[in-house]
């Protein structure tokens, strides 16, 4: 009796399976790298010139500095509030008190994330009745922090005025939110995110910069609720 005839088999391991399987390795590398790209948009020095310039906005724009009383919103807020300080005490000689307010228990899409939020420290030296407010913010989009520090600053006094520092501006404003002095506009397209971070990776001490980063991914989610 004859046997069957039968194919006859490739061997396994050979150099086309390795070529294949690492042109794979490679387009799924290069696909997963393609989904995100990132450029500096703010280096450490141009935002301090942007701090120094709105510094001496703040001074030009009133007589009194005794009380101006500087917020910052954490995280972002926080570093670019001292460097203000700093910056209104070389100009003018006058140390502006800071202070920091979260505003994550005022935000209004706390439900709608169904996340527990993550409580950030508050320190305010003293009551905000009858002062000039600024409030500082790294990056502003939708307005809504703006918002939810503005009820939160109500717990605090009754302020004069308030007005709002933005490092960036990025745009996207879903409630009317003014910006008194902005470092950088940057329109944005969804998908893109800007984010001020520390240049060597240790937080936001140190070179800061600002960072606008694209992932296309984001593209096709739905936008969230929380906004800047």
């Amino acid at each position: 009796m004859v046997p069957p005839t039968q194919s006859p088999q490739r061997p396994t391991g050979t150099r086309e399976d390795a070529r294949a399987e690492g042109l794979g390795s490679a387009r799924a590398a290069s696909s997963s790298a393609g989904t995100r790209a990132e450029r500096v948009v703010l280096d450490n020095v141009a935002i301090h010139r942007a701090l120094m310039r709105i510094a001496h906005e703040i001074v030009e724009r009133h007589d009194d500095l005794s009380d101006v009383y500087l917020v910052a919103i954490p995280n972002g807020g926080v570093p670019l509030g001292r460097v203000l300080v700093e910056n209104i005490e070389k100009i003018a000689g006058v140390t502006a008190p800071l202070g920091i307010l979260d505003t994550t228990l005022y935000r209004d899409d706390m439900v709608v994330t169904g996340q527990r939020p993550r409580l950030r420290v508050t320190e305010m030296p003293s009551s905000v009745d009858d002062q000039v407010i600024v409030l500082v913010e790294d990056v502003v989009s939708t307005g809504r922090t703006i918002r939810a520090a503005m009820d939160a600053l109500m717990d605090f006094g009754r302020p004069r005025i308030v007005q709002v520092v933005a490092l960036v501006d990025r745009g996207h404003r879903e409630l009317p939110i003014r910006i008194d002095y902005v470092g950088k506009n940057i329109p944005t397209q969804p998908g893109e995110v800007v984010t001020l971070r520390g240049r060597e990776g240790a937080g936001l001490e140190g070179p800061l910069e600002v960072v606008l980063e694209r992932d296309a991914e984001r593209d096709l989610q739905p936008t969230s609720a929380a906004g800047g």
